[in-house]
């Protein structure tokens, strides 16, 4: 995840140096008439007003949210607190929020193949309120949060070790609603 993460961030910084001095931020002006700006306040008298688009609309968009933020936090075995790791990638997606203030989301609870189909429905229930309640301390309206807990009933990864039972305790957050989507 770190590493998807990272070159994520190298993708755009890349991005933006191939771009150079048009690319501006959003309710920016930029100098496309080759005036002088006398004042120093960034009018020349013949601006046209540019966004950066297509970056404005990566991260603005579901699949930025779920790829580059992250979408999904992991557990310990039996566990309902969330890491260090997991707080980092929900104060991500609580920024991103505030940004989408149109957007709603779904928390969808989980827990891995062990136990009892009740321990783990109650188990993905702490799991996605943990989640509700973090996102709701970074300034998330409960109005726009849902939760659900799917126990060991929808299952990420299929192996009966470690390796798939770490993916399976997890939270996803699921962008449900974008105004204009």
């Amino acid at each position: 995840m770190k590493l998807l993460r990272i070159l994520g961030l190298i993708g755009c910084l890349l991005l933006i140096a191939g771009c150079g001095a048009n690319t501006v931020t959003r309710g920016s002006t930029v100098n496309t008439s080759g005036g002088d700006d006398t004042a120093g306040d960034g009018f020349t008298g013949m601006e046209d007003s540019v966004i950066d688009t297509e970056s404005e609309y990566a991260y603005f968009s579901k699949d930025y949210f779920d790829y580059e933020i992250g979408d999904r936090v992991f557990f310990a075995l039996n566990e309902s607190a969330l890491s260090d790791v997991a707080k980092e990638i929900l104060m991500d997606q609580a920024d991103w929020l505030q940004r989408n203030p149109d957007t709603t989301i779904t928390i969808e609870g989980h827990a891995d193949e062990r136990g009892t189909r009740e321990y783990n429905l109650a188990l993905g229930a702490r799991r996605s309120e943990a989640v509700r309640t973090f996102l709701l301390q970074q300034g998330v309206g409960a109005v726009r949060m849902s939760t659900v807990s799917y126990g060991k009933e929808r299952p990420f990864a299929a192996c009966s070790d470690e390796t798939c039972w770490s993916k399976n305790r997890r939270v996803v957050t699921l962008i449900e609603e974008t105004a204009g989507s």
